[in-house]
């Protein structure tokens, strides 16, 4: 288990855990966002079913903002009102209506997920955050505190992006945020504040704070309920702490929780102190040849070829131009022969790299690859004959096309 925090980085005064309590939840009352899976949440009688609305809300709010989320819960929520009927749906349709939302593999865990409620478990959703995490492939830490705490009551803290920023600076903790030791920390602070007769209303109320008022650059600390218990924003106020600290304070030089002696205190960034975190690894650079095959449509209009990417990987599921991963150092013309090659392996019938149109490039950037896709055209006058052991194809008309699984990039080349 990890050691307890040092003394001035606790929450120790139980006053002072009260006061910031119920200035949290008076301020959540009053200034809450209205988002439709907490309408859902406060209304819902059926347990399940309130679980249930919830778990989909925070597994399409990981790594996406609210605004984008809204419209895709409403619209699942209206397909899949349960865990029955989403547990009924093939992941096709699942991928069709997540497309555009980025990190596709969560829609396909939340599926398999709710099928092992409906098989394994009668139907009903489990209901504390230990056993959401042991039963529900892709429900980690966070999110079964969340479903625990909001939907069934259990006072049990969270701990998310948002959560780790509002409390960094509360308590002046500068090591690294990412670290697991910090990590720890910080769940133990959280599972202590955690209002006991409102867990979820509290929770949410310490993320909204995050996401609102306490926020990455130019916080609104002037707007905040709980500034009056904020050690980052004191010291903003008042300069640095005694150079001899008291009995409560924590050691010197030897905190695991406070800013290493090499990155000190810089007043000019003020609360913006806090979080520390390690430096962001970057992403790694990706070419890819993409051939957009087009043929005339029996109605007239254009046609084109997408093919199915294998089940898991990156865009597990999804659908896409023919495609080909490139090495990062061939010219124009040795791409394009490349490209012929693959798609003359694939079609079974020859294809001329000189036939292949340099369309131009799109570049898209997902969580850790800068990806390039090299966009080629090739009309063609009629079908062709795909090796049978390729992955599933079709030919889509472009309404078409934007109607089925197919990732943002796909978009953005045609």
């Amino acid at each position: 288990a990890p050691s307890p925090p040092p003394t001035r980085h606790h929450f120790s005064d139980p006053a002072e855990v009260e006061a910031l309590r119920r200035n949290l939840l008076a301020w959540y009352d009053r200034c809450k966002r209205d988002l439709p899976w907490r309408a859902l949440a406060a209304t819902e009688p059926d347990a399940d079913r309130r679980g249930y609305a919830v778990w989909v809300s925070e597994i399409m709010l990981q790594q996406t903002q609210v605004a984008t989320v809204i419209d895709y819960y409403n619209r699942w929520m209206q397909k899949w009102p349960t865990l029955q009927a989403l547990a009924q749906a093939s992941l096709e349709e699942v991928n069709e209506l997540w497309a555009g939302l980025g990190y596709y593999s969560r829609g396909k865990r939340l599926q398999e997920a709710a099928r092992k409620v409906v098989s394994e478990l009668g139907g009903h959703m489990p209901r504390t955050a230990e056993a959401l995490q042991k039963l529900l492939p892709g429900v980690g830490r966070y999110t079964a505190g969340a479903i625990a705490s909001i939907s069934y009551g259990q006072a049990t803290g969270v701990v998310d992006g948002n959560v780790i920023r509002v409390l960094c600076r509360l308590r002046c903790i500068g090591a690294n945020s990412s670290s697991p030791a910090v990590i720890d920390q910080l769940w133990d602070m959280a599972n202590a504040l955690v209002d006991r007769s409102r867990p979820g209303d509290f929770n949410q109320a310490l993320m909204e704070l995050g996401a609102t008022v306490c926020v990455p650059k130019a916080p609104l600390c002037g707007e905040c309920p709980v500034k009056q218990h904020c050690r980052a924003r004191c010291r903003k106020l008042f300069g640095k702490p005694a150079p001899v600290p008291d009995v409560e304070d924590c050691g010197v030089g030897d905190c695991p929780l406070c800013p290493p002696a090499t990155e000190p205190w810089d007043s000019s960034l003020g609360v913006t102190n806090f979080p520390r975190k390690a430096a962001k690894k970057q992403p790694r650079a990706m070419r890819t040849a993409t051939c957009v095959l087009e043929r005339r449509g029996c109605r007239g209009g254009p046609e084109y070829l997408i093919v199915q990417r294998p089940s898991s990987g990156l865009l597990a599921g999804l659908w896409e131009f023919p495609s080909l991963p490139l090495a990062q150092d061939l010219q124009e013309e040795k791409e394009r022969e490349v490209l012929a090659d693959h798609l003359q392996a694939w079609m079974g019938q020859p294809v001329a790299a000189k036939d292949l149109r340099f369309i131009g490039e799109v570049i898209h950037i997902f969580s850790h690859i800068h990806q390039t896709y090299v966009v080629y055209s090739l009309p063609l006058d009629g079908d062709v004959t795909l090796d049978p052991a390729s992955s599933p194809s079709r030919w889509v008309t472009e309404e078409e096309f934007h109607a089925s699984a197919v990732s943002t990039a796909m978009k953005k080349v045609l």
